[in-house]
């Protein structure tokens, strides 16, 4: 197949080109950090889905290390819901002084604004990137009993048979939506897709419960799985097979030119002071690249890919030119 997704591409390129930075945010506001975080008040990192998940996972890796660095509490506030699209609200939401602070990961983020049907209360432009953590590619795992022995099996079952297997995601218009639409463009394989809205651990818990047929997932959603028998991984969307998943063959490998993955990262509301700014961005770079939080995320499946606040900010923009060219898919009636 020569399909090959802009996405994919885009998430590709960028953990091995560096951007070009774009400097502080012009008419930024001045102040001095000197009394940021004030003594005693604490620092809410907003996590758009619910609790378990990889979001989840690696805010709270990341928690006792903010802590270290910010010299205050940083508490960990899981607001699941719409794909995210709840959290995201509160976050931009939120009084732009440092102290609301929150987990950003594409597609949900960056694709529901561009959505008028979503009724996003918010756009790029309300987000202030700190710092890009990770890539993680997507995968397409069935029960350790599945006929399907190989991703060209099922496959070609889900192309004779269009949408007689349900395949979950977590939510709509989120990177599983996005992966099973590319998958039906490039290959003629058409899922029925299921959208657990709450996030990865709500969908987990469906397809171990036999609720769905397939577990659309990324990389650290799997992993343990794997490893405990209790998931089939067939194919991986990336260009190289996964550390975590070894045994695991690329879709590329198996006959499929298609990439997908959710990047994520940390994010503020926009119009932080920039002395506020820049420090919190140094101890989310502090947090992102410690030895032991590095080791804990490869475990997970989970590969460290920091891009500072400004080059994130020229990343998240570059997706969503890419994401706006395949949105149609999406949008369609399922």
């Amino acid at each position: 197949m020569k399909t090959r997704s802009r996405i994919g591409t885009a998430l590709a390129a960028a953990t091995l080109i560096a951007l070009t930075g774009c400097g502080a945010n012009a008419g930024a506001k001045t102040a001095s950090a000197d009394d940021f975080p004030k003594k005693g008040k604490s620092i809410d990192l907003v996590v758009a889905f619910s609790s378990g998940g990889a979001v989840d996972t690696a805010a709270r890796l990341m928690q006792p290390i903010l802590e270290k660095e910010l010299g205050t509490n940083v508490e960990v506030i899981n607001k699941p819901g719409a794909g995210g699209q709840i959290g995201y609200t509160q976050l931009t939401s939120a009084k732009p002084d440092g102290y609301t602070i929150g987990a950003t990961g594409s597609p949900s983020v960056v694709v529901s604004p561009l959505d008028p049907a979503r009724g996003a209360k918010y756009t790029r432009d309300t987000f202030q990137p700190l710092g890009r953590q990770v890539i993680d590619p997507t995968v397409i795992a069935v029960q350790p009993d599945s006929p399907y022995k190989t991703l060209k099996d099922l496959l070609d079952a889900a192309k004779a048979n269009p949408k007689s297997m349900t395949a979950s995601t977590t939510g709509l218009q989120t990177g599983e939506h996005f992966a099973l639409a590319q998958i039906q463009e490039g290959t003629g394989a058409e899922f029925a897709p299921v959208h657990f809205s709450e996030g990865a651990s709500q969908a987990t818990t469906a397809f171990l419960g036999k609720h769905v047929d397939i577990l659309v997932a990324n990389v650290s959603d799997v992993t343990d799985l794997t490893k405990q028998g209790k998931a089939r991984v067939l194919g991986v969307m990336t260009s190289e097979r996964a550390p975590s998943l070894p045994e695991v063959p690329t879709f590329k490998e198996s006959g499929y030119d298609l990439e997908a993955g959710t990047a994520r990262g940390y994010s503020a509301p926009a119009g932080l002071p920039e002395a506020v700014t820049k420090k919190l961005e140094a101890a989310i770079q502090k947090a992102i690249e410690d030895p032991t939080v590095k080791e804990k995320m490869s475990a997970l499946g989970l590969q460290t890919s920091y891009l500072s606040g400004d080059d994130y900010k020229q990343f998240w923009a570059g997706q969503e030119e890419d994401f706006k060219k395949v949105l149609p898919l999406v949008q369609k009636k399922d």
